[in-house]
């Protein structure tokens, strides 16, 4: 059974950082995309960034330059290390995990994804 669990979140002033966590177990294919997708109240959700086993990474626009996707060696864990954050970025983020590589549309197609974590709150205040 493929799980993914989210961790990290939690509350920060404006301008401030958080590091999330994303730990994926049962995971037996060779070919992979982990993407992290965040929604707010009232809003779709949203693909942020993503890194696949080819290896690609993407981000979103809304981010680039203020979030860093990376993941371990043995790619059990992917991490969204996130800095000046605002309240703009104020919503629930999930991990999610596809059967195969990523391109850069998959971050606009969250049904492409097959496996998703509960995901972990980030509140921004002004």
């Amino acid at each position: 059974e493929v799980r993914l669990v989210e961790s990290g979140g939690g509350s920060v002033q404006s301008g401030g950082s958080l590091r999330l966590s994303c730990a994926v177990s049962g995971y037996t294919y060779s070919s992979f995309c982990v993407a992290w997708f965040r929604q707010a109240p009232g809003k779709e959700r949203e693909g942020v960034a993503f890194i696949d086993s080819y290896p690609s990474t993407h981000y979103a626009d809304s981010i680039k330059g203020r979030f860093t996707m990376s993941k371990d060696s043995a790619n059990s864990h992917f991490y969204l290390q996130m800095n000046r954050l605002g309240p703009e970025d104020t919503a629930l983020y999930y991990c999610a995990a596809a059967r195969l590589v990523c391109a850069t549309r998959r971050l606009r197609e969250p049904g492409f994804f097959d496996y998703w974590g509960q995901g972990t709150q980030v509140s921004v205040s002004s």
